[in-house]
């Protein structure tokens, strides 16, 4: 017999976001563009202007593309949706296990990362501080991020879909929030009189713990993701 929930409840939706939001790439380019702005003598309330287009941009993209993936998996139809559900969950586990040997081998093998090449080209456009230029800089780091570091949004994207309706959509939203919350706290420090280099040591010193704490995550995600699919949990 399956168990009826509510799932996911706000709690799961904010510990996969808040996971997620550790993003490297995200974080490295609004570092470097807050660097560039300041350096080249530009005013705080600019940095706080351009660094709130760059995170706007980044909301808008990761939201639209979420609601673009629900409304396609919610198209699909029911006899494949269990397959759907198994093959998302596989996906996610195996970025688990690649996270997790990254906390014991990191740069040994696959990583999930943005590559090289075109995380320099990031920080090439990250340099032209212009209102359009940024905006469309964080429309970049979105589109590239999603496929390579948000396995953790795939997986509630998927649950979310199982039964999707506005307080889904309200998850959905509350999941986007708290995946942009670090980028503006970032902007709060340096705003604060908080150092770059402090914030960049910051993010290097915990690298592993966050793929540790990462790949944990997306292990249960695709645990829950299996019991879905094979009915023991019924979502609505």
């Amino acid at each position: 017999m399956g168990i009826e929930s509510q799932l996911p409840t706000i709690f799961a939706v904010f510990i996969a976001a808040a996971v997620d939001s550790i993003n490297p790439c995200a974080i490295g380019v609004l570092i470097l563009m807050v660097s560039v702005v300041l350096a080249g003598g530009g005013s705080v309330r600019r940095m706080l202007f351009l660094g709130l287009v760059y995170v706007a941009a980044i909301f808008t993209v990761y939201l639209a593309a979420g609601l673009g993936l629900v409304y396609f998996f919610t198209r699909i139809p029911l006899v494949l949706t269990e397959y759907l559900s198994i093959g998302v969950a596989l996906f996610v586990v195996s970025a688990g296990i690649i996270e997790i040997k990254d906390y014991f081998w990191y740069g040994r093998g696959l990583s999930l990362a943005i590559p090289a090449s075109m995380a320099k080209k990031l920080h090439n456009y990250a340099s032209r501080t212009t209102v359009l230029g940024i905006a469309a800089l964080g429309a970049f780091v979105s589109a590239v991020e999603l496929p390579c570091t948000g396995a953790p949004y795939l997986a509630i994207i998927t649950i979310l879909s199982q039964y999707f309706d506005f307080t889904a959509f309200l998850l959905l939203v509350f999941y986007n929030i708290i995946f942009i919350s670090p980028l503006i706290i970032i902007l709060i420090l340096v705003a604060s009189g908080k150092k770059i280099q402090e914030i960049k040591g910051w993010k290097q010193d915990n690298r592993g713990f966050m793929r540790l704490a990462i790949g944990l995550l997306l292990v249960g995600l695709a645990w829950l993701l299996i019991l879905i699919a094979n009915g023991t949990i019924n979502l609505g």
